[in-house]
Parts: structure tokens; sequence; C-alpha cells
């Protein structure tokens, strides 16, 4: 009898200790598969005008399966004394390419506007393409053929993804990060609607994906938003929404990208960047949009001088932007940020601060716009 039971013991404590286990497998696989999730939601920033198996970048992406990566030509951390992404065209295809090697339906994105800004300049070898400002003095056509043009450039050396165009409406010319830097079709929100149609079609016939910005507009204000806190609440018109209606009522679905401005007399507490009353009631409900929202970098002044790391990050999600740009090409560079971004996101998740639901909803967007333009397939 005693054999009987102890057998029996055995086996019980056999069963408990299976069950635990694979309770606590299923657990680890679904907390991996949740931080999967939650790396598709960064485009990161690195150092590097090289990449393979021992890089940072190669490292980080496999490891935190990131979403995407943003590229620069200089290095502002360092003022410029290190080379950062791009210095001649095959260069820079060939670190594209590895970079591809890696990981298949990666994002490879850049801030090709045209002008003042823009990542790719002829220095390294690159087309010249005018200003937004520029663009639009010129007829249809002629932006229509300059967006071609910068389109078929992107792809030539595997780009995928180009922030632009600037749908900011021209309100202050003396604006010193959209009018004065020529960054705006026009002071005519109806132009700006028009020029900026033209641009994505250049665009999308090569396959790039578009990023509209700064939503909800950044062309009234009198300030920088990468130096510190942008409020737009006595500046601020309504006319600014309406290349972003205009855009969406036909169509448009790739990516808004927010700007970190205030307007107290939508949401007196968060800027739009970190506020569900811009993002989720009028982008989404309002105007509609059902595409990515992705913030604007979220090491610039108006954030990283006004609230934690961790803290901008968990209200970015919360406010509604499914991805974040990490650029680590502000006043410091962090190799860690990428990680502390995605163990911020985890975290509030386990603490009830973001629901799974948002993580999904965010995975499953920027998902299909993968799948759109063949990045996954």
């Amino acid at each position: 009898m005693n054999k009987i039971i102890k057998i029996s013991i055995i086996i019980f404590v056999f069963i408990i200790i299976s069950f635990l286990t694979n309770n606590y497998i299923k657990e680890r696989n679904k907390e991996n598969n949740l931080k999967e999730k939650m790396g598709q939601m960064l485009i990161i920033g690195f150092r590097g005008t090289e990449a393979n198996n021992n890089s940072y970048i190669i490292k980080t992406i496999k490891e935190l399966n990131i979403g995407g990566v943003i590229l620069f030509d200089r290095d502002n951390p360092s003022k410029g004394e290190i080379q950062r992404n791009i210095i001649n065209v095959e260069q820079t295809k060939k670190l594209i390419t590895n970079i591809k090697n890696s990981s298949s339906d990666i994002f490879i994105s850049i801030d090709a506007e045209g002008g003042y800004v823009n990542r790719l300049k002829t220095k390294y070898g690159f087309e010249n393409i005018p200003s937004a400002e520029e663009l639009g003095k010129l007829s249809a056509e002629e932006v229509k053929s300059h967006s071609l043009s910068l389109g078929k450039t992107l792809k030539n050396i595997g780009i995928n993804m180009d922030f632009a165009p600037v749908v900011d409406v021209n309100i202050n010319p003396n604006n010193p990060v959209i009018g004065y830097l020529e960054r705006s079709f026009s002071n005519n929100p109806e132009t700006v609607y028009e020029y900026s149609s033209f641009f994505i079609e250049g665009l999308h016939e090569n396959n790039i994906i578009s990023a509209i910005k700064h939503f909800p507009g950044h062309g009234s204000s009198e300030n920088d938003s990468h130096l510190g806190v942008v409020d737009v609440t006595e500046t601020y018109n309504e006319i600014e929404l309406i290349p972003y209606k205009k855009l969406i009522e036909n169509g448009y679905s790739d990516i808004v990208m927010t700007a970190h401005i205030f307007n107290k007399n939508i949401d007196a507490d968060n800027p739009a960047t970190l506020s569900s009353k811009f993002l989720k009631d009028i982008l989404r409900n309002e105007l509609g949009f059902n595409g990515v929202i992705i913030s604007d970098d979220m090491q610039m002044g108006a954030i990283v001088n006004n609230y934690g790391y961790a803290e901008a990050i968990i209200k970015a999600v919360n406010a509604g932007c499914d991805m974040l740009i990490i650029s680590n090409n502000g006043d410091e560079y962090n190799e860690s940020a990428p990680r502390e971004a995605v163990d911020a996101i985890f975290n509030a998740v386990k603490n009830g601060k973001i629901s799974e639901e948002q993580i999904n909803e965010s995975y499953n967007r920027i998902q299909k716009l993968k799948e759109n333009y063949g990045i996954k397939k």
C-alpha cells in the first residue's frame, strides 16, 4: 500500500511539474511573441556605413525584431565628426542590401523631401530634387517628373519608405522649421493637397511608401520642435487639416507622421504625438484614417526636455502611435534606446497601462502596410 501511495505521489508531482512547466513555456512564448510585435513598432537610427552580422544594427534588428531603420547622412551627436550612413550611391546601396539580408521584411526609411531636407545630396552622387516651395511654383507634370525621379533613386538603392511629402500649409513663412526651410508647397491648403498628391503618385509608381507630415499641421508655428516645446494655440488655423482631409478622402492610407506641437484648444496637457484627442478622435475618427500613424522622432527636444523616455513612449502608444521613430541622432547616441523602448512598452502592458489590444491593432496595421508594398510576402 505504501508503495502505491509513493508511486501515486510521484505521478502527481510529475503532473504538477509538467503542468507548471508547460504554463511557464506558454507564458514565455506569449511574452516573446508580444515583444516581437513591439519591436515591429520601432524605426531606429544607427551609426555605420557598413553592416554585417557583427554590426550593432544587424544584431539589434534580429534581437528585437525591429520594424524599420532610418538612414541619415550626418551624425548630429558627434556634430558630424563620426560618419553616419551615407557616403555615396554604391556604398548606401550595399549597406541597405546587407540590412535587408538580415531581415527580409524591414522598412528602410529616409527623409528625402528635396531642397534643404534631403539626406541623398548631390555631393554624394545623387540627383538634385527641388524643395517643396520650388516644386509649388512648377506645373503638375514637372512635380510628377521630379517625384518619379526621386522614387526611382530610392528604389534603385533599396529604400522603401520616404518620410515625405510635407503637407504643412505655409501660414508663417518665417517658421524656422517649415517656411524658412522651404518645406511647404504653398500657403494655400488646396495647392498643398494637389501638389502633395502629385508627389505621392511619383513615389507610389516606384512602390515607395510615402508619409505625410506633420499632423495636425506645423506650418503656423514660430519655433522648432527639434529644440523644445512648440505651442501653436494662438497661431493654428483649421485650414491646416484640409490636405489631410482631402488626401484621406481620396484613399490615402500609407502613413501619417505626428507633430510634437501643443494646441491647448484641443488638448491642454499633451502635444499631438502624445494626445489621443488628436490621433484617435481627430485623425482616426473624424478624418477616417486607417493607415499607420508614426511619431516624429521621440528624441527631439520637445519630448526629451519635458518627459521621461519611458513615460513618453507609453504616452505615444496610448495616444495612438502605431510606430515610433528613435533616430539616435539628436543630442545623444544611445544604442540601448530601442531595447529600453520595447521594455517600457512591455512593462506597461504587464502593468495594465497599455492594452494588448492596442499592440495587436498597431502590429496588424504595420503588417498590412508591409504586405501592400510587397515588403512582407
